[in-house]
Formats: structure tokens, sequence, C-alpha cells
């Protein structure tokens, strides 16, 4: 049975992993908002830990998948992501809680970067663009997350059983997926990628599309329910309801993406993103209401969908870098920002106020449509 199985579904099922356990912490935050009483400075802090450690952890990831192969890793930092699932679950104390969020944030970030890495060699033997979908499965994954904490909310279930919950059903139901048969070429260890990589010539730009697209994805992830729960005064369980949406949103227009770059072409989609996330966020910044809101993280899920996958897939083509290190260079800023972003939203609201938070989200979303042009790949060398 796993030789007829094809490659694609052992990546998809470690994307859809990585996203289930980042949609269940994004669901339960305003829980441990209320339960260690934390202000919007204290929250910032707590996710600058996270964001601290991933970061940390992007260039090791790159150096060890060079060395020992994508796949490989990919397997030892699923091990690692559940468990430290587990003791985010079980944090007590803010002190417990940032301990734990550093730890998740490392392997978290870690996986980003080797299961891309993986996704491009899956992709290269397909013999067609097929990154947008892996990126489906992560946004699904993050979606069933976000909803199975709307559920756990609901009931009331503290967050350790529900936590350890999750871990033991994606670990019996994604695991042996990942799994499935695949080699991955390997460097010699003289040849690995650089101990920091960030990215150089065209891919600046590229870079830093990817880190507006992950600012942007990365303040929907942490501050979502928190923007519901304290701007809009929903209840706990309603709040949960902006990430299910955003994240529903990214899955159907992910499953889309590469027929629609096709047709229109990465510069006209990326104009077209660039648009619909900044107004996403400017609708969501003015809403009076829970279903204003709700409408405008269903434009920012239409916008941030395209972004990372073309980015990703611009870097892994680029005619002067190499792939791993490429991709590593782009996941260094745009998961950088995914991770370090949501930190910042939450000092400038603890100065001034989320809404004025997200507005500035919006205006950072325009740097997409601005650095479009950068999707377009340079001639190839020789």
């Amino acid at each position: 049975m796993r030789k007829l199985l094809p490659p694609w579904t052992s990546v998809a099922a470690a994307f859809a992993l990585n996203g289930v356990l980042l949609g269940t912490w994004a669901s339960r935050v305003p829980t441990y908002v209320e339960r260690l009483d934390l202000t919007e400075g204290a929250l910032g802090v707590l996710l600058l830990f996270m964001g601290i450690g991933a970061l940390v952890s992007f260039p090791v990831a790159g150096s060890v998948a060079d060395q020992r192969g994508a796949v490989r890793v990919t397997r030892w930092l699923t091990v690692a992501y559940l468990v430290t699932t587990l003791c985010v679950g079980l944090a007590g104390t803010p002190l417990a809680l940032g301990m734990a969020l550093f730890v998740f944030g490392m392997s978290h970030g870690a996986m980003d970067v080797t299961m891309n890495s993986w996704a491009t060699e899956v992709e290269r033997h397909m013999g067609r663009s097929v990154m947008s979908s892996f990126h489906a499965m992560w946004s699904l994954g993050a979606g069933v997350g976000a909803a199975g904490g709307y559920l756990a909310t609901s009931l009331g279930a503290p967050t350790w059983p529900h936590f350890g919950a999750v871990v033991v059903i994606a670990a019996v139901v994604l695991g042996p997926l990942l799994l499935l048969p695949w080699t991955s070429r390997v460097r010699p260890t003289g040849s690995a990628a650089p101990a920091f990589a960030l990215p150089r010539g065209a891919l600046i730009l590229v870079g830093v599309m990817a880190l507006a697209a992950g600012l942007g994805e990365g303040a929907a992830v942490d501050w979502s329910a928190v923007f519901l729960r304290d701007v809009l005064l929903v209840g706990e369980a309603q709040a949960t309801l902006a990430y299910t949406v955003f994240s529903v949103t990214m899955v159907v227009m992910r499953l889309n993406v590469d027929w629609l770059i096709n047709r229109f072409g990465p510069i006209t989609m990326a104009h077209l993103s660039g648009a619909f996330a900044a107004s996403g966020y400017l609708v969501c910044a003015l809403a009076p209401s829970l279903w204003v809101a709700l409408a405008g993280f269903v434009l920012m899920g239409m916008g941030y969908a395209a972004v990372i996958p073309m980015a990703f897939s611009r870097a892994a083509n680029d005619p002067e870098v190499s792939a791993g290190q490429a991709i590593a260079s782009v996941a260094t800023l745009g998961y950088g920002a995914l991770l370090l972003g949501p930190p910042v939203i939450g000092f400038v609201a603890h100065a001034t106020s989320l809404r004025l938070s997200f507005g500035l989200v919006a205006v950072i979303a325009l740097v997409i449509v601005a650095f479009s042009g950068a999707l377009r790949p340079g001639p190839r060398q020789g």
C-alpha cells in the first residue's frame, strides 16, 4: 500500500501536521491571556520567545538538512514538534509558557524550512508546479486545528487534554504518511549552506515580499482571536472563528493558486494579493461587528494565500543561488516575520490599540504590490 501512494502524499501530510499544531495553539491564545492575566505587551513578549526560537532554528535546520537529507530531518523535527506542543499545553505560568513557546517556535520554524526543501524535491520529481497545493494542506491543517480549538473552548476543555488529544491524533493519522519511501539528495559537509542565510541580489526583494506576507499571516495566527474577543467583545468560543475563516479561505485559494498563476502570471497575482490583503486588514481594523470582521479575514486569506508559495517557487528557481540555500534565505525573512511580527503587533497595540496595529499591517501588505516585479526570474547563467 505504501508503494502505491505518491510522494506528494507524504509531503502534504507533513505540511498538514505542521499546520494543525500551529492552528491549535492559535485557537487557544485567548485562553492563555485570560488564565495567566496577560496584557497585550506581556503576550507580545511571550510571542517574541516563540519568534526568536524559530529564527535561530532556520540556518541550523537548513544546514543539517543539506547534510542529512530534508526528508530525514523533517521526520526528526516532526517528533520534536509534537513533544513541544505538549509542553505548551502543559504550561501553567508565564515563565513556563515562554520557555515552552521558545522550543515550540524552534521545532515549528525548523520543520518549515526542511519540509519546504523536501517539497521542492518532490515538485521537481513530479515535473509540475505543486508547491501551492502543499501550502494548501498547511492551511487546511491550521483550519482543522483552529476548528478543534473552537470545539474544545466551547466544551470548556483545559489546554493540556486538548493539546494532548491533538498530538495523539496527528501522530496516529498523519505520522505514518511521513514514512513513505523517499530519498533526499545530500551535500558533503564542506558544501553546506552558510550558518546564517539571508537573501541576496533579486532575492532580497522576494524576501521582503515574503516578510510582508509572513507578518500578515502571523498577525492572523496570534492576534485574530484576541482582536475579536478584546476589541469586538465576542465570546471566547466565537473568537476562534476568525482564524478558522482565514484558514479555510487560504485552503480554497491555495488549491487554485497554480492555475491562477498560469492564467494571470505571478506579477499580476502579486498585485491582486497585496491589494486583497491590505483591504482585509483595513476592513477588520474598522469593523463594527463580528460579521464585518470575519469578512475582513476572508479578504486576508484571499490576499496572503499565493504570496509565500510564489516566493518559494521563485527562490527555488533562482539562476544564481542553489534551491536549498535560496529557500532558507527567503524563509528567514518570511517565516521570521510570521513568528517575530506578532510580538511587534502586541507592543504597538499596548502603546496604542489593536485596531491601529491592524491598520499598520494593512499598509505593510502594500509592499507585496510594490515589489511584485521581483517574482520574474532572471536569465539562467551558463
